[in-house]
């Protein structure tokens, strides 16, 4: 991620040098537990969700387009926790104690999650997939498995950006911290093949309950490694959530709404100790009518200058961090039909592998859920390629290095692409289909079409992935204000979540207004679901060139 080695300011920076930074505590020697029990979260939560859809359709007889909307739906809780304990840590609990629970917590879930896969009592009865006979779980069954699930996700989304604020508190030098990102993000894709190919075997091939015993398993040595280490942490203490002086920016300008605007410096309240390095000459006149938070009346100040109406006065760099969020916000928004494709067709990929042959040899069978491991390696792969040859030969070439908006712009274009491939290849499918008659043919009939043919398009997704996501990783983290620096990677974990229920209503939606997604397949028509995100992610690059034109880059140079 070269830009993001561009920036000297990280998530934790702050925290860092406000916690114990007169101790010995901290260091090199935190990495090891924090290595572990991230390899052991991560290995134990993607080993049960990159199979869920699996699992729903064949063991809980859940309808295959049902399922992924589940999974859909679980995907994007996962990735909006992370919002909420950033919160919880940085309010109330502190990075050690939020991961050390959700930890726990997701162990719990794995127990229940287990026994239902275990216990007969806890499931349907198991019949062929797709067959009238197939009985529907109770409510109790769809009780535990619910609760088993939010358990595992609500751990699992609370755990693992903490662990990523939590580790760069421990160092104290920038370089150090730009080694531990890159080997944060490493881990979680390694993790993430490990788990997305062994444990998913594993569950297919041997037993779901043995599966989900080793993900139980990892959870917990995972959460063991992590306490194993609390004499070494360097802990963070609770600074109040960053988003309370957003809020009360927006409220204190209303309340000042009829305050006269001063073109004097001397007439806007600035910090008082002298501890803020960023605070700037002048208000700018963008968003002009924020600048009223910071105007000094009477009442608004202590006699030793500190703030005596919080609600009412704001430091003007108080008010300068939300405007620079008002402008990113356009850009931000538009990486969630940026996303949406993406977690569509990380689901319905899954559907069409399961009715393709997907053996490997004689012998061996390709797990479906394992297919998106294409993705994972692909995005590792060129991360690599990209931060060694791409870049530092562009800028060789051009003078200039790509800026995160430029990478971010040719992550749209790929996607785009992507979304087209996986057209073509679901119209060749539907081809084959009608060859054979098998849309005359009962649910569960297996196309006479390699697996391999959705490959191309899980490659292409997975180079955009790596340009995108880091691209917007770095745009945040060098243009986010340096109070909310560390509310940064939750920042696209947001657009990730939101991603993940947007796509589940689009679903919903083309179900309830076409025939193209029925609960077989092959009766359908995915070509045309395809061809309509094709469309919607060209209209959406169009909107986020727009945005990208209009914004002007606040910390770093074009």
């Amino acid at each position: 991620m070269a830009e993001a080695s561009e920036s000297k300011q990280f998530p934790g920076d702050t925290e860092a040098q406000m916690s114990d930074s007169k101790t010995k505590k901290g260091g090199l020697i935190t990495l090891f537990f924090i290595a572990g029990t991230l390899s052991g979260v991560v290995l134990s939560g993607f080993g049960w969700l990159a199979n869920l859809v699996v699992y729903l359709v064949e063991e809980f007889n859940v309808e295959s387009i049902n399922a992924t909307q589940i999974s859909n739906v679980v995907h994007g809780c996962m990735n909006l926790i992370p919002i909420l304990g950033a919160i919880i840590a940085d309010s109330f609990l502190g990075t050690f104690s939020v991961v050390a629970i959700s930890s726990f917590i997701s162990s719990l879930g794995m127990i229940l999650l287990t026994l239902t896969a275990e216990l007969g009592s806890l499931k349907p009865p198991s019949c062929q997939t797709g067959s009238s006979l197939c009985q529907t779980p109770s409510k109790v069954q769809f009780a535990v498995l619910y609760v088993s699930i939010a358990m595992a996700s609500a751990g699992m989304g609370g755990s693992r950006y903490t662990l990523a604020t939590m580790g760069a508190n421990q160092l104290d030098n920038p370089k150090d911290k730009e080694t531990f990102f890159n080997w944060f993000f490493f881990t979680i894709f390694a993790s993430s093949i490990i788990s997305s190919t062994a444990i998913v075997y594993v569950e297919d091939s041997i037993s779901w309950a043995l599966g989900y015993g080793i993900c139980f398993a990892a959870n917990f040595i995972a959460l063991a490694i992590f306490l194993a280490g609390h004499r070494f942490y360097r802990r963070d203490k609770p600074r109040g959530s960053p988003f309370t002086s957003l809020l009360r920016v927006v409220v204190a300008a209303i309340r000042k709404r009829k305050v006269v605007l001063s073109s004097r410096i001397e007439d806007y309240y600035h910090e008082h100790d002298g501890t803020n390095k960023f605070i700037p000459a002048t208000p700018k006149r963008s968003f002009r009518f924020l600048n009223r938070a910071a105007v000094k009346t009477e009442g608004d100040i202590h006699l030793d200058g500190s703030i005596a109406r919080p609600w009412k006065l704001c430091t003007l760099q108080q008010v300068e961090d939300l405007k620079t969020l008002i402008r990113l916000f356009p850009i931000w928004s538009s990486g969630i039909f940026l996303t949406t494709p993406i977690a569509i067709q990380s689901s319905i990929t899954v559907i069409q592998a399961l009715s393709m042959d997907r053996h490997l040899g004689s012998n061996f069978k390709i797990p479906a859920a394992s297919i998106i491991v294409v993705v994972l390696a692909s995005s590792s792969i060129f991360v690599a390629l990209f931060d060694r040859f791409l870049f530092p030969t562009w800028q060789k070439l051009i003078g200039r290095p790509l800026t995160p908006l430029q990478r971010i712009g040719v992550g749209h274009v790929i996607n785009v692409l992507s979304m087209a491939i996986s057209a073509l290849v679901e119209s060749k499918r539907l081809k084959t289909v009608h060859a054979h008659h098998l849309d005359q043919a009962q649910h569960g009939a297996i196309v006479p079409m390699l697996v391999w043919w959705l490959f191309p398009q899980l490659v292409v997704v997975g180079i955009g992935d790596a340009l995108h996501f880091p691209g917007q990783v770095a745009l945040y983290y060098q243009e986010f204000p340096a109070s909310l620096r560390s509310t940064a990677t939750a920042m696209v974990s947001l657009v990730v979540g939101i991603a993940f229920y947007v796509s589940t209503a689009l679903v919903d939606l083309i179900r309830n207004v076409t025939g193209w997604l029925p609960e077989n397949i092959n009766f359908g028509r995915l070509d045309n679901l395809y061809w309509t995100l094709v469309t919607a992610g060209a209209l959406n690059f169009i909107y986020f060139l727009v945005c990208a034109k209009l914004y002007k880059y606040q910390n770093i140079e074009k």
